[in-house]
């Protein structure tokens, strides 16, 4: 193989992360995690995932309070402090949720983000999506006393339009502080980022964009594409987010059949040559937090940070990808 993927900067912040985190999200049993993943087997099987994630090179994780109302976060913090991990040593991201709440609430929940992540500190506090029934401007005052505090260590949003994003941006500048991220779904067949103003808002202030579902619920690995049956395995909504069907795996086949011939030659799974794309084709900007529900998934995912695609094979997949609508995607 030739060379890994470095670390690259959280925005403009001192933060190092890799290229590759790890999403938290299956760690919780409660709320939509259990619509969308089966349970991943107990602390044991986080804690074995989470040792898989650092063995793999893995130096961040990404949690929220709305994963179970701290569920995630503690067995997260669990499974480091069982690894051997000290507070400090990796990179901890959680969110507030907003719905029906003002931004005062960010201050009034902090104590319990705190307590679910058990010593661990938080490296990048994000607010969970624009719903909240207080102005952005509000909500990035109080994200910034948290700042100048030392509760937190960063400022990020997710699910924020460019517009949003911008809005957050200048608030925080006005308060001396950089806009760290924006968590944004983006993959191979998701690339709304490229049409909707996300990527060239975050490219000219200096933002960095975490991508969640980067492998698109599992249908870029190609093991629906190896055995279409697997489908009806999965829960109804996240055959639905995922849009698994015979029309979509046809339409993506070609693209899944390009991944397996590089991942050959690399020695490496379809699903790590997608992930390796993602983190190339943007360049220091975007970062992917796939998830894991078992070790071997952490292992794949970690791997993706260990070659590097040429310029010819991330063109290849670029063209491959818009051909399956991935710019016009929702």
């Amino acid at each position: 193989m030739n060379a890994p993927l470095g670390t690259r900067r959280l925005g403009a912040t001192d933060i190092e992360i890799t290229p590759i985190g790890l999403g938290c999200m299956q760690f919780a049993t409660r709320g939509m995690t259990s619509a969308l993943y089966a349970d991943v087997g107990g602390q044991e099987e986080i804690t074995a995932i989470v040792k898989t994630a650092l063995s793999g090179g893995i130096t961040w994780f990404d949690t929220a309070e709305m994963y179970g109302r701290g569920e995630s976060e503690r067995a997260l913090t669990t499974a480091l402090r069982q690894c051997g991990v000290s507070p400090g040593d990796v990179r901890i991201a959680t969110k507030w949720l907003p719905g029906f709440r003002t931004a005062r609430s960010i201050r009034w929940t902090i104590g319990d983000r705190v307590a679910a992540l058990q010593g661990f500190p938080i490296d990048l506090h994000q607010i969970h999506s624009p719903a909240s029934l207080s102005p952005i401007a509000k909500q990035m005052r109080e994200m910034a006393r948290l700042v100048r505090d030392g509760t937190i260590a960063s400022v990020g949003v997710s699910n924020f339009s460019a517009q949003q994003m911008a809005k957050a941006y200048d608030a925080l500048k006005a308060e001396g502080i950089p806009l760290a991220s924006n968590q944004v779904q983006i993959s191979l067949l998701h690339r709304a980022i490229e049409t909707n103003g996300v990527l060239d808002t975050a490219r000219r202030l200096g933002i960095t964009l975490i991508a969640y579902s980067p492998l698109r619920s599992g249908l870029l690995t190609g093991r629906f594409h190896d055995d279409p049956k697997q489908v009806t395995s999965l829960s109804r909504v996240r055959r639905v987010f995922g849009s698994y069907d015979r029309k979509t795996l046809t339409r993506t086949a070609p693209l899944i059949d390009e991944l397996r011939a590089i991942g050959k030659a690399y020695g490496t799974t379809p699903g790590q040559v997608a992930l390796n794309w993602l983190v190339t084709y943007y360049g220091e900007t975007v970062v992917a937090i796939p998830g894991a529900s078992k070790p071997r998934q952490a292992e794949e995912n970690a791997g993706a940070m260990g070659f590097c695609l040429t310029a010819k094979e991330v063109e290849r997949l670029d063209e491959l990808s818009r051909r399956c609508g991935a710019l016009s995607a929702r």
